[in-house]
């Protein structure tokens, strides 16, 4: 999910600038609004290796022999682990975990010896309700209410592997069905999560952070889980955990960076996250991964930087008073390092990277400035042609430098951002065209000679283009009324269309 930048407009005598501005904002909003991605609910299935040599059913069981295999396993003999194998196997069809949940006392016999005193036989049985919570039907989780207390009993105690699988088994049921996670919460989930989170293992940690990330993006979370968590010690264990992921094992940290991301996406914590030092880590912990992918490229390592960089850029998007807190050129040299690094084998990193630059420089004319003292702005252009959306959002970009006025208008002017602009300006696609306008509009604006070498460069031709594009043309006409106009006049007063399209 992406954040939004909440910026209102400040009224002011540059009525018309100020319009144009508040336009802007309310389009990015809506844009990053339709970008948001689909929250990661998933599920995980832990299964060892079949070192038994027996072949994996691929078949549905006729009810008979599932009948018959309950029967086996509910008889005590000696041969109930090997027939927990065969039915652990058997479960992995969806019909037959449907029949089985049917049958009668059948998840109360698997509870009964889950809870009991033989180790192996536990085992086996544990691994037969992990294969149930992996199901996608939610009666076949539902069954499974029974066995939820002794999971969260079994977390403290025992070996890491069971540990593990009480942990991913847990995660699955909280996917699929919201009576589990009302009945897990009275039961204490967090208060047991909060003392797993110090354990030393780091597949137990994995583990409860994916059962964690499950639980915060529940729908009720916002108002049920994330007040528990928050009274919890769970916040300042998962920021140490993301900011030590690269030295103890990413598996965790990235866990947990997904966790802190759905807690800052509820918007109801970021006040907290923020006094805990939230902004101030996670800019450290992304210089680190700068300099760690700069000196030789660390496969899996863009799995923790994405949502590290979200939590960032939606932290950012927040009117928390956070940007005090990062006015440090050391990030800006990072994240640029971040884009350049994965561009061409991780691109999907550029847009995220994009989205945290956008709201460094959305207010703040800090990074604005930083942009341009660190020669950063051939590097930004560069990623104009990456995609539609770090196209979009590299205009935006400029657009947040371009609003801070005639000074650094005329810088980007300087650095030959005109003619870069011809080519997104000649794109069949309006957001694209459309941001470019706002830029040009800007430029112009703000620096009149932006305006002769567009019309030298054959701006106007592109333009003209897309005169005929609905939702541009009345800014089209505007852009062309502003660059055509006599020499000397001035740009905004001698255009009154502008004031009105750009507002």
């Amino acid at each position: 999910m992406w954040g939004r930048r909440r910026r209102g407009a400040v009224p002011g005598p540059a009525g018309g600038a100020e319009e144009l501005r508040a336009r802007r904002r309310e389009r990015e909003a809506a844009l990053r609004k339709a970008r948001r991605q689909e929250q990661l609910v998933s599920k995980r299935l832990l299964r060892e290796d079949e070192q038994d040599g027996a072949e994996v059913l691929l078949q549905p069981l006729p009810e008979d022999e599932v009948s018959e295999l309950l029967r086996g396993v509910q008889r005590a003999s000696e041969d109930r682990k090997t027939l927990l194998r065969r039915l652990r196997r058997a479960l992995q069809d969806k019909e037959t975990q449907q029949k089985f949940v049917r049958l009668d006392g059948s998840v109360r016999t698997l509870v009964g010896l889950f809870t009991g005193s033989l180790a192996d036989v536990q085992m086996e049985a544990a691994r037969c309700l992990h294969e149930l919570s992996h199901s996608s039907d939610a009666a076949v989780a539902e069954a499974c209410l029974p066995v939820t207390s002794y999971l969260l009993t079994y977390l403290s105690g025992h070996s890491v592997e069971f540990m593990e699988l009480c942990l991913y088994t847990l995660g699955n049921l909280v996917v699929e069905s919201e009576a589990v996670r009302k009945q897990l919460l009275p039961q204490g989930i967090i208060p047991v999560l909060a003392s797993c989170i110090q354990s030393p293992h780091e597949a137990v940690l994995e583990g409860l952070g994916y059962v964690l990330s499950q639980l915060l993006q529940a729908k009720e979370a916002p108002t049920e889980i994330i007040p528990l968590v928050l009274d919890s010690v769970l916040p300042q264990h998962m920021l140490r955990l993301v900011c030590s992921g690269l030295k103890s094992g990413t598996g965790a940290a990235v866990e947990f960076a997904w966790c802190l991301h759905y807690i800052v996406c509820s918007h109801t914590a970021n006040a907290a996250l923020v006094a805990l030092g939230a902004v101030p880590a996670l800019t450290s912990l992304l210089c680190d991964i700068a300099s760690e992918i700069s000196q030789s490229f660390s496969e899996g390592l863009e799995l923790l930087t994405c949502p590290v960089l979200r939590c960032l850029g939606n932290l950012l998007a927040e009117e928390t008073g956070c940007e005090a807190q990062i006015q440090d050129e050391r990030l800006l040299a990072a994240l640029f390092t971040v884009m350049q690094c994965y561009l061409q084998k991780q691109p999907f990193i550029v847009p995220e990277g994009l989205w945290l630059l956008n709201n460094l420089t959305a207010d703040d004319p800090f990074f604005c400035f930083a942009l341009l003292s660190l020669d950063l702005l051939p590097a930004l252009l560069q990623l104009l042609p990456c995609s539609q959306a770090a196209s979009v959002l590299v205009l935006t970009v400029l657009c947040n430098v371009a609003e801070k006025g005639p000074a650094y208008c005329q810088q980007l002017h300087q650095r030959a951002a005109l003619p870069l602009l011809l080519g997104p300006l000649a794109l069949p696609d309006p957001e694209v065209v459309g941001q470019c306008l706002e830029l040009l509009h800007l430029l112009f604006l703000h620096c009149p000679q932006a305006a002769v070498d567009f019309v030298g460069q054959g701006g106007p031709q592109t333009l003209k283009q897309h005169q005929s594009t609905p939702e541009l043309q009345e800014r089209v006409q505007a852009l062309l009324d502003m660059a055509l106009q006599p020499p000397g006049a001035s740009v905004f007063s001698s255009s009154p269309a502008a004031s009105s399209a750009f507002s």
